[in-house]
């Protein structure tokens, strides 16, 4: 059986958005999670095949300080925080590439997504990619909607009504 990398580390910081956690090796963003009631809920959510391995530290003040910006309201697309897909297939890394572009404010469809990554008619795939997202507000999933414009799915604390809330806080929503 392999072990994780030693060079994870684990940290937890409150928001306006509850509780966020990040997981990170070097300087790469592997996890994300947000809307916890306590650090400890929110360290839970992390990957726990990856986490297990890290250690609680600091790290990476400045993309905690803008984590905690955005959950306030400032516009930011993390577009210079490299991530870690894991295991995606090549499709899974076009659409993540393709959501992470999707500018603050905005929303896809699911099948806008999916042409934007290559596979028009893609667009339940893009939904299941969307799902297995560990890097949620770095990877905007919540920018993703229905082809009528309606919110459906989201797999983050809180689900629709969470995904209503992002897309509100970036005037998305009326």
């Amino acid at each position: 059986m392999r072990q994780s990398s030693p060079c994870g580390r684990v940290w937890a910081f409150r928001s306006r958005l509850g509780w966020m956690a990040i997981l990170a090796c070097n300087e790469t963003l592997k996890g994300l999670t947000f809307g916890y009631p306590s650090a400890d809920l929110a360290l839970r959510a992390l990957d726990a095949r990856l986490a297990s391995a890290a250690r609680r530290s600091r790290w990476n003040d400045a993309l905690v300080q803008r984590l905690q910006a955005y959950a306030s309201g400032a516009e930011d697309s993390f577009l210079d925080i490299e991530v870690d897909p894991g295991e995606a297939t090549g499709f899974q890394r076009r659409v993540i590439h393709a959501c992470r572009h999707i500018p603050w404010g905005s929303t896809l469809s699911y099948g806008e997504l999916a042409a934007r990554a290559g596979c028009p008619g893609a667009a339940r795939a893009v939904g299941r990619s969307m799902a297995a997202n560990r890097i949620p507000l770095v990877i905007p999933c919540h920018r993703v909607v229905g082809a009528d414009g309606r919110l459906h799915g989201y797999s983050g604390p809180g689900g629709l009504t969470t995904k209503r809330r992002l897309l509100e806080l970036e005037g998305a929503l009326s």
